[in-house]
């Protein structure tokens, strides 16, 4: 697993896991720093356009099960043209995720393009991260507000 993950990652740390059921489009976009286990049934989407955002997962983060991330959307301006049709914006390096270190991302949470979670930060399971988040605070909701600050 270590041997296709450094291969294929644009960067895959030392004592990083990604564990059967997780899935990532684009992984050459894609970093995971040192000490994180991506969990089963979590999907990583990383543009795979040239401009498009990339996914940063820094040292130390905590990866609940069923984490996706997106970097980008359907487009669904057309109301006469099914959404599948459609296709996507141009997604740019704006639309990059980053989760600083020493995060924790509960179950089930959503993290949206251009998000990014600030260190020591912490999103309470079954989130809809779609703004970037302070470091040191607890958010929570759909979508995620900040609920505790943390000394």
């Amino acid at each position: 697993m270590r041997k296709l993950c450094k291969r294929r990652f644009k960067r895959f740390g030392d004592g990083a896991e990604f564990r059967p059921g997780a899935y990532a489009e684009a992984c050459s976009k894609i970093s995971i720093g040192d000490r994180v286990v991506v969990r089963p049934g979590s999907f990583f989407f990383a543009d795979p356009t040239k401009d498009g955002g990339e996914i940063f997962i820094a040292d130390d983060v905590l990866l609940g099960p069923c984490v996706h991330l997106y970097t980008n959307n359907h487009k669904f301006s057309d109301p006469r043209t099914p959404i599948i049709e459609q296709g996507y914006p141009q997604a740019t390096i704006l639309d990059s995720i980053y989760i600083e270190r020493g995060a924790w991302i509960g179950a089930n949470v959503v993290i949206l393009p251009g998000v990014t979670i600030g260190s020591n930060s912490v999103v309470g399971a079954g989130s809809v991260v779609t703004r970037s988040v302070p470091p040191s605070v607890v958010v929570v909701g759909n979508p995620a507000r900040i609920i505790k600050y943390l000394d």
